[in-house]
Protein backbone atom coordinates (compact mmCIF):
# COMPACT_ATOMS: atom_id res chain seq x y z
CA UNK A 1 0.00 0.00 0.00
CA UNK A 2 2.72 2.99 1.30
CA UNK A 3 4.75 1.28 -2.51
CA UNK A 4 1.64 2.64 -4.20
CA UNK A 5 0.92 5.60 -2.53
CA UNK A 6 5.13 6.34 -3.12
CA UNK A 7 4.69 5.45 -7.02
CA UNK A 8 1.42 7.88 -7.49
CA UNK A 9 3.41 10.86 -5.91
CA UNK A 10 6.00 10.24 -7.88
CA UNK A 11 4.00 10.25 -11.34
CA UNK A 12 2.16 12.72 -9.90
CA UNK A 13 5.74 14.60 -9.82
CA UNK A 14 6.50 13.92 -12.90
CA UNK A 15 3.48 14.79 -14.72
CA UNK A 16 3.50 18.08 -12.55
CA UNK A 17 7.00 19.33 -14.04
CA UNK A 18 6.55 17.56 -17.39
CA UNK A 19 3.47 20.00 -17.41
CA UNK A 20 5.80 22.81 -16.94
CA UNK A 21 7.88 22.42 -19.19
CA UNK A 22 5.25 21.85 -21.68
CA UNK A 23 3.64 25.12 -20.80
CA UNK A 24 7.00 26.74 -21.11
CA UNK A 25 6.10 25.85 -25.06
CA UNK A 26 3.32 27.78 -25.52
CA UNK A 27 1.49 24.22 -25.11
CA UNK A 28 -1.08 23.46 -22.74
CA UNK A 29 0.03 21.80 -19.27
CA UNK A 30 -2.60 19.03 -19.69
CA UNK A 31 0.17 17.90 -23.36
CA UNK A 32 2.36 17.48 -20.44
CA UNK A 33 0.28 15.49 -18.12
CA UNK A 34 -0.61 13.31 -20.80
CA UNK A 35 2.97 12.37 -21.74
CA UNK A 36 3.66 11.41 -18.77
CA UNK A 37 1.01 8.91 -18.39
CA UNK A 38 1.59 7.23 -21.54
CA UNK A 39 5.50 6.85 -20.07
CA UNK A 40 4.92 6.03 -16.65
CA UNK A 41 2.11 3.48 -17.80
CA UNK A 42 1.99 -0.47 -18.36
CA UNK A 43 2.98 0.61 -21.81
CA UNK A 44 6.51 2.64 -20.89
CA UNK A 45 8.55 2.24 -17.86
CA UNK A 46 5.44 0.52 -15.95
CA UNK A 47 5.66 2.87 -12.71
CA UNK A 48 1.75 3.29 -13.24
CA UNK A 49 1.50 -0.93 -13.83
CA UNK A 50 -1.76 -2.63 -14.31
CA UNK A 51 -2.35 -4.26 -10.88
CA UNK A 52 -1.94 -0.55 -9.20
CA UNK A 53 -4.58 1.34 -12.56
CA UNK A 54 -6.75 -2.22 -11.87
CA UNK A 55 -6.50 -1.92 -7.96
CA UNK A 56 -9.32 -1.44 -5.39
CA UNK A 57 -7.54 1.94 -3.85
CA UNK A 58 -6.90 3.38 -6.97
CA UNK A 59 -10.21 3.21 -8.60
CA UNK A 60 -11.36 4.86 -5.61
CA UNK A 61 -8.96 7.13 -6.16
CA UNK A 62 -10.04 8.33 -9.05
CA UNK A 63 -13.38 7.88 -8.35
CA UNK A 64 -13.18 10.75 -5.55
CA UNK A 65 -10.85 13.13 -7.76
CA UNK A 66 -13.59 12.92 -11.01
CA UNK A 67 -16.29 13.78 -8.99
CA UNK A 68 -14.22 16.82 -7.74
CA UNK A 69 -13.66 17.82 -11.18
CA UNK A 70 -17.53 17.67 -11.62
CA UNK A 71 -17.44 20.84 -9.14
CA UNK A 72 -15.91 22.76 -11.95
CA UNK A 73 -18.83 22.35 -14.64
CA UNK A 74 -21.72 21.93 -11.87
CA UNK A 75 -20.78 25.36 -10.07
CA UNK A 76 -20.85 26.65 -13.55
CA UNK A 77 -25.01 26.08 -13.81
CA UNK A 78 -26.20 28.44 -11.76
CA UNK A 79 -30.12 28.93 -13.28
CA UNK A 80 -29.52 32.93 -13.38
CA UNK A 81 -26.59 32.61 -15.50
CA UNK A 82 -27.83 29.57 -17.84
CA UNK A 83 -31.57 30.37 -18.68
CA UNK A 84 -31.11 33.14 -21.59
CA UNK A 85 -29.21 30.53 -23.14
CA UNK A 86 -29.86 27.32 -22.18
CA UNK A 87 -31.64 26.48 -25.40
CA UNK A 88 -29.34 27.04 -27.74
CA UNK A 89 -26.96 24.91 -25.42
CA UNK A 90 -29.26 22.11 -25.79
CA UNK A 91 -29.98 22.34 -29.56
CA UNK A 92 -25.88 22.78 -29.85
CA UNK A 93 -25.92 19.53 -27.82
CA UNK A 94 -28.01 17.35 -29.82
CA UNK A 95 -26.53 18.86 -32.88
CA UNK A 96 -22.92 18.02 -32.70
CA UNK A 97 -23.23 15.13 -30.57
CA UNK A 98 -25.95 13.12 -32.83
CA UNK A 99 -24.25 14.26 -35.84
CA UNK A 100 -21.22 12.73 -35.03
CA UNK A 101 -22.72 9.64 -34.48
CA UNK A 102 -24.19 10.24 -38.13
CA UNK A 103 -21.55 11.16 -39.96
CA UNK A 104 -19.23 8.02 -37.96
CA UNK A 105 -21.63 5.78 -38.91
CA UNK A 106 -22.27 6.67 -42.29
CA UNK A 107 -18.19 6.98 -43.06
CA UNK A 108 -17.59 3.29 -41.52
CA UNK A 109 -21.12 2.11 -42.95
CA UNK A 110 -19.01 2.75 -46.85
CA UNK A 111 -15.49 1.66 -45.43
CA UNK A 112 -17.13 -1.59 -43.81
CA UNK A 113 -19.18 -2.10 -46.72
CA UNK A 114 -16.11 -2.39 -48.94
CA UNK A 115 -13.89 -4.58 -46.54
CA UNK A 116 -16.80 -6.81 -45.74
CA UNK A 117 -17.03 -6.41 -42.06
CA UNK A 118 -20.27 -6.77 -40.20
CA UNK A 119 -22.07 -3.00 -40.49
CA UNK A 120 -23.07 -2.99 -37.35
CA UNK A 121 -19.71 -2.35 -36.33
CA UNK A 122 -20.20 1.35 -37.86
CA UNK A 123 -22.90 1.99 -35.31
CA UNK A 124 -20.85 1.25 -32.32
CA UNK A 125 -18.04 3.61 -33.55
CA UNK A 126 -20.61 6.13 -34.19
CA UNK A 127 -21.59 5.32 -30.40
CA UNK A 128 -18.52 5.76 -29.29
CA UNK A 129 -17.76 8.71 -31.43
CA UNK A 130 -20.28 11.05 -29.97
CA UNK A 131 -18.89 11.09 -26.18
CA UNK A 132 -16.49 14.36 -25.12
CA UNK A 133 -14.05 14.10 -22.58
CA UNK A 134 -14.56 16.99 -20.49
CA UNK A 135 -11.55 16.87 -18.35
CA UNK A 136 -9.24 18.10 -20.94
CA UNK A 137 -11.11 21.12 -22.25
CA UNK A 138 -11.94 22.12 -18.47
CA UNK A 139 -8.03 22.08 -17.44
CA UNK A 140 -7.39 24.10 -20.64
CA UNK A 141 -10.10 26.31 -19.15
CA UNK A 142 -8.69 26.18 -15.65
CA UNK A 143 -4.88 27.04 -16.74
CA UNK A 144 -5.44 29.31 -19.03
CA UNK A 145 -8.47 31.21 -17.24
CA UNK A 146 -10.68 31.30 -20.32
CA UNK A 147 -13.87 33.72 -20.03
CA UNK A 148 -16.45 34.31 -22.92
CA UNK A 149 -18.98 32.58 -25.27
CA UNK A 150 -16.93 29.49 -25.98
CA UNK A 151 -16.29 29.05 -22.50
CA UNK A 152 -19.37 29.23 -21.28
CA UNK A 153 -21.29 27.43 -23.94
CA UNK A 154 -18.75 24.54 -23.06
CA UNK A 155 -18.59 23.91 -19.71
CA UNK A 156 -22.62 23.23 -19.35
CA UNK A 157 -22.27 21.23 -22.37
CA UNK A 158 -19.50 18.86 -21.11
CA UNK A 159 -22.19 17.43 -18.78
CA UNK A 160 -25.39 17.36 -21.46
CA UNK A 161 -22.53 15.49 -24.13
CA UNK A 162 -22.44 12.81 -21.38
CA UNK A 163 -25.78 12.40 -21.12
CA UNK A 164 -26.60 12.40 -24.18
CA UNK A 165 -23.30 9.87 -25.14
CA UNK A 166 -24.97 7.25 -22.67
CA UNK A 167 -28.27 7.17 -24.06
CA UNK A 168 -26.95 6.81 -27.70
CA UNK A 169 -24.23 4.28 -26.55
CA UNK A 170 -26.23 2.01 -24.04
CA UNK A 171 -29.19 2.10 -26.71
CA UNK A 172 -27.42 1.62 -29.75
CA UNK A 173 -24.74 -1.75 -27.90
CA UNK A 174 -28.46 -2.99 -26.37
CA UNK A 175 -29.50 -3.28 -29.89
CA UNK A 176 -26.42 -5.33 -31.38
CA UNK A 177 -25.39 -7.47 -28.47
CA UNK A 178 -29.31 -8.50 -28.62
CA UNK A 179 -29.61 -9.17 -32.13
CA UNK A 180 -25.87 -10.78 -32.34
CA UNK A 181 -25.86 -13.17 -29.24
CA UNK A 182 -29.60 -13.05 -27.73
CA UNK A 183 -28.15 -11.26 -24.68
CA UNK A 184 -28.70 -7.40 -24.92
CA UNK A 185 -27.79 -5.16 -22.39
CA UNK A 186 -31.33 -4.95 -20.47
CA UNK A 187 -33.24 -1.57 -21.91
CA UNK A 188 -33.78 -0.54 -18.25
CA UNK A 189 -30.00 0.28 -17.50
CA UNK A 190 -30.20 2.81 -20.13
CA UNK A 191 -32.20 5.58 -18.22
CA UNK A 192 -30.62 4.32 -15.21
CA UNK A 193 -26.68 4.98 -16.16
CA UNK A 194 -28.03 8.71 -16.82
CA UNK A 195 -29.84 9.42 -13.87
CA UNK A 196 -28.45 7.78 -11.21
CA UNK A 197 -25.90 9.66 -10.90
CA UNK A 198 -27.81 12.79 -10.94
CA UNK A 199 -29.70 11.42 -8.41
CA UNK A 200 -27.03 10.80 -6.14
CA UNK A 201 -25.33 14.06 -6.21
CA UNK A 202 -28.67 15.99 -5.69
CA UNK A 203 -29.24 13.62 -2.58
CA UNK A 204 -25.80 15.17 -1.07
CA UNK A 205 -26.01 18.55 -2.91
CA UNK A 206 -29.19 19.53 -0.95
CA UNK A 207 -27.58 19.27 2.75
CA UNK A 208 -24.12 20.61 1.08
CA UNK A 209 -25.87 23.73 0.06
CA UNK A 210 -27.70 23.96 3.96
CA UNK A 211 -23.96 24.08 5.17
CA UNK A 212 -22.03 25.92 2.94
CA UNK A 213 -24.74 29.01 2.77
CA UNK A 214 -23.18 30.43 6.22
CA UNK A 215 -19.81 32.04 5.66
CA UNK A 216 -17.35 29.71 7.43
CA UNK A 217 -13.06 30.09 7.61
CA UNK A 218 -11.41 28.67 5.22
CA UNK A 219 -11.01 24.86 7.19
CA UNK A 220 -14.43 24.58 7.92
CA UNK A 221 -15.40 25.06 4.52
CA UNK A 222 -13.18 23.15 2.74
CA UNK A 223 -13.70 20.12 5.33
CA UNK A 224 -17.34 20.23 4.63
CA UNK A 225 -17.18 20.34 0.76
CA UNK A 226 -14.39 17.58 0.86
CA UNK A 227 -16.56 15.33 3.27
CA UNK A 228 -19.54 15.76 0.98
CA UNK A 229 -17.37 14.71 -1.92
CA UNK A 230 -16.27 11.94 -0.05
CA UNK A 231 -20.00 11.01 1.05
CA UNK A 232 -21.35 11.21 -2.69
CA UNK A 233 -18.20 9.24 -4.03
CA UNK A 234 -19.28 6.43 -1.32
CA UNK A 235 -22.50 6.47 -2.54
CA UNK A 236 -22.08 6.16 -5.88
CA UNK A 237 -19.67 3.18 -5.54
CA UNK A 238 -21.91 1.63 -3.39
CA UNK A 239 -24.86 1.82 -6.23
CA UNK A 240 -22.06 0.93 -8.51
CA UNK A 241 -20.72 -2.23 -6.91
CA UNK A 242 -24.04 -3.54 -5.63
CA UNK A 243 -27.35 -2.04 -7.59
CA UNK A 244 -25.59 -1.89 -10.87
CA UNK A 245 -25.43 -5.37 -12.99
CA UNK A 246 -21.77 -4.14 -14.23
CA UNK A 247 -19.61 -0.56 -12.57
CA UNK A 248 -20.50 2.06 -15.19
CA UNK A 249 -21.88 4.99 -13.14
CA UNK A 250 -20.52 8.28 -14.32
CA UNK A 251 -18.85 9.96 -10.62
CA UNK A 252 -17.63 13.34 -12.92
CA UNK A 253 -22.25 13.26 -13.49
CA UNK A 254 -22.06 12.94 -9.28
CA UNK A 255 -19.91 15.68 -8.66
CA UNK A 256 -21.64 18.13 -11.15
CA UNK A 257 -24.78 17.16 -9.87
CA UNK A 258 -23.94 17.83 -6.43
CA UNK A 259 -22.39 20.98 -6.86
CA UNK A 260 -25.18 22.42 -8.95
CA UNK A 261 -27.60 21.99 -6.41
CA UNK A 262 -25.73 23.70 -3.38
CA UNK A 263 -24.34 26.55 -6.18
CA UNK A 264 -27.74 27.07 -6.96
CA UNK A 265 -28.60 27.43 -2.95
CA UNK A 266 -25.47 29.34 -2.18
CA UNK A 267 -24.94 33.69 -3.08
CA UNK A 268 -22.61 34.16 -6.38
CA UNK A 269 -20.14 35.44 -3.71
CA UNK A 270 -20.14 33.07 -1.44
CA UNK A 271 -20.03 30.54 -4.43
CA UNK A 272 -16.72 31.96 -6.09
CA UNK A 273 -15.14 32.46 -2.14
CA UNK A 274 -16.02 28.21 -2.21
CA UNK A 275 -14.48 27.46 -5.71
CA UNK A 276 -11.47 29.76 -4.61
CA UNK A 277 -10.77 27.91 -1.52
CA UNK A 278 -11.22 24.83 -3.55
CA UNK A 279 -8.81 26.00 -6.43
CA UNK A 280 -5.51 24.27 -5.35
CA UNK A 281 -7.48 20.82 -4.57
CA UNK A 282 -9.62 21.15 -7.95
CA UNK A 283 -6.22 21.50 -9.93
CA UNK A 284 -4.47 18.73 -8.06
CA UNK A 285 -7.67 16.35 -9.11
CA UNK A 286 -7.34 17.59 -12.62
CA UNK A 287 -3.81 16.31 -12.73
CA UNK A 288 -4.45 13.18 -11.57
CA UNK A 289 -7.41 12.66 -13.61
CA UNK A 290 -5.30 13.68 -16.85
CA UNK A 291 -2.42 11.06 -15.51
CA UNK A 292 -4.70 8.11 -15.19
CA UNK A 293 -6.27 8.89 -18.35
CA UNK A 294 -2.83 9.21 -20.17
CA UNK A 295 -1.60 5.78 -18.41
CA UNK A 296 -3.92 3.06 -20.26
CA UNK A 297 -2.51 4.70 -23.15
CA UNK A 298 0.16 2.80 -25.93
CA UNK A 299 1.91 5.21 -27.71
CA UNK A 300 3.35 2.65 -29.58
CA UNK A 301 0.20 2.72 -31.33
CA UNK A 302 1.05 5.56 -33.42
CA UNK A 303 3.57 4.30 -35.33
CA UNK A 304 1.08 1.18 -35.74
CA UNK A 305 -2.40 3.13 -36.60
CA UNK A 306 -4.16 2.55 -40.03
CA UNK A 307 -6.78 3.36 -42.17
CA UNK A 308 -9.50 2.60 -39.80
CA UNK A 309 -8.30 4.79 -37.18
CA UNK A 310 -7.63 7.82 -39.68
CA UNK A 311 -10.80 7.21 -40.69
CA UNK A 312 -12.38 7.35 -37.36
CA UNK A 313 -10.53 10.77 -35.95
CA UNK A 314 -10.71 12.44 -39.40
CA UNK A 315 -14.94 11.45 -39.24
CA UNK A 316 -15.40 12.53 -35.47
CA UNK A 317 -13.85 15.66 -35.90
CA UNK A 318 -16.05 16.32 -39.05
CA UNK A 319 -18.59 15.72 -37.03
CA UNK A 320 -17.98 17.26 -33.71
CA UNK A 321 -17.10 20.59 -35.36
CA UNK A 322 -19.91 20.85 -38.40
CA UNK A 323 -22.35 19.52 -35.67
CA UNK A 324 -21.54 22.80 -32.93
CA UNK A 325 -21.61 25.04 -36.30
CA UNK A 326 -24.32 24.17 -37.21
CA UNK A 327 -25.96 23.87 -33.92
CA UNK A 328 -24.78 27.37 -32.89
CA UNK A 329 -25.79 28.71 -36.56
CA UNK A 330 -29.46 28.21 -36.33
CA UNK A 331 -29.83 29.10 -32.83
CA UNK A 332 -27.92 32.45 -33.36
CA UNK A 333 -25.42 32.14 -31.04
CA UNK A 334 -22.21 34.48 -31.45
CA UNK A 335 -19.67 34.13 -34.10
CA UNK A 336 -16.98 32.80 -32.28
CA UNK A 337 -18.87 30.36 -30.96
CA UNK A 338 -20.03 29.21 -34.22
CA UNK A 339 -16.57 29.03 -35.47
CA UNK A 340 -14.36 27.15 -32.95
CA UNK A 341 -16.93 25.82 -30.40
CA UNK A 342 -16.10 22.36 -32.48
CA UNK A 343 -12.67 22.86 -32.16
CA UNK A 344 -12.81 22.65 -28.31
CA UNK A 345 -15.19 19.30 -28.63
CA UNK A 346 -12.35 17.09 -30.16
CA UNK A 347 -10.49 15.22 -26.53
CA UNK A 348 -12.28 11.79 -25.91
CA UNK A 349 -10.00 9.55 -24.53
CA UNK A 350 -11.52 8.71 -20.95
CA UNK A 351 -15.01 7.80 -22.44
CA UNK A 352 -14.32 6.30 -25.29
CA UNK A 353 -11.88 3.61 -23.54
CA UNK A 354 -14.89 3.23 -21.53
CA UNK A 355 -17.19 2.63 -24.17
CA UNK A 356 -14.58 0.42 -26.06
CA UNK A 357 -14.25 -1.42 -22.98
CA UNK A 358 -18.19 -2.75 -22.69
CA UNK A 359 -18.24 -3.00 -26.65
CA UNK A 360 -15.21 -5.63 -26.66
CA UNK A 361 -16.81 -7.29 -23.27
CA UNK A 362 -20.23 -7.37 -25.37
CA UNK A 363 -18.83 -8.86 -28.38
CA UNK A 364 -15.81 -11.26 -27.21
CA UNK A 365 -18.23 -14.00 -27.30
CA UNK A 366 -20.05 -13.84 -30.22
CA UNK A 367 -17.71 -11.82 -32.67
CA UNK A 368 -13.85 -11.11 -30.96
CA UNK A 369 -12.67 -10.63 -34.64
CA UNK A 370 -14.70 -7.51 -34.61
CA UNK A 371 -13.72 -7.06 -30.67
CA UNK A 372 -10.52 -6.77 -31.81
CA UNK A 373 -11.41 -4.05 -34.67
CA UNK A 374 -13.17 -1.88 -32.02
CA UNK A 375 -9.80 -2.51 -29.80
CA UNK A 376 -7.06 -1.88 -31.98
CA UNK A 377 -9.06 1.19 -33.99
CA UNK A 378 -10.64 3.19 -30.57
CA UNK A 379 -6.81 2.31 -28.69
CA UNK A 380 -4.86 3.94 -31.48
CA UNK A 381 -6.91 6.94 -32.27
CA UNK A 382 -7.59 7.89 -28.27
CA UNK A 383 -3.55 8.52 -28.22
CA UNK A 384 -3.66 10.26 -31.44
CA UNK A 385 -6.63 12.46 -30.96
CA UNK A 386 -5.57 13.04 -27.97
CA UNK A 387 -2.28 15.02 -28.44
CA UNK A 388 -3.75 16.91 -31.87
CA UNK A 389 -6.99 17.49 -29.52
CA UNK A 390 -5.63 19.37 -26.81
CA UNK A 391 -3.88 21.49 -29.20
CA UNK A 392 -6.44 22.09 -31.20
CA UNK A 393 -9.06 23.15 -28.01
CA UNK A 394 -6.28 25.55 -26.90
CA UNK A 395 -6.21 26.98 -30.58
CA UNK A 396 -10.30 27.25 -29.86
CA UNK A 397 -10.26 29.49 -26.96
CA UNK A 398 -6.95 31.23 -28.54
CA UNK A 399 -8.83 32.35 -31.51
CA UNK A 400 -11.84 33.08 -29.84
CA UNK A 401 -9.75 35.63 -27.63
CA UNK A 402 -10.93 33.70 -24.72
CA UNK A 403 -7.24 33.15 -23.12
CA UNK A 404 -6.73 35.43 -19.70
CA UNK A 405 -10.23 36.79 -19.61
CA UNK A 406 -11.14 34.72 -16.66
CA UNK A 407 -10.75 35.47 -12.45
Amino acid sequence: MIGSVIRILAAFAAAFFTGKAVSRLKLPSILGWLIAGMVLGPHGVNLLDNALLNSGPYTAMTHIFECAVGLMIGTELVWKRIRKSGKSIIITTLTQSLGTFIVVSAVFGVVFRLCGISLYLAFIFGSIALATAPAPALSIVKEFKTSGPVTSTLIPMAALDDMVGVVVFFTTISVVSGTISGQGIPAYLIPVVMVFPLAIGAVTGLPAGLLLKKHRPLRSTLLILIAMILLTTALGAICNTYIMPRPVLNFMLMGMSFSTVFANMVSEDRLSEIMYEFGPILGVSIILIILGLGAPLDYHLIMGAGLFTAVYIAARAFGKYFGAWFGASITGSPKTVRNYLGLTLLPHSGVSLVFTGISASALSAAAPENAQIIQGTIAAAAVINEIIAVVAAKKGFEWAGELGKGD
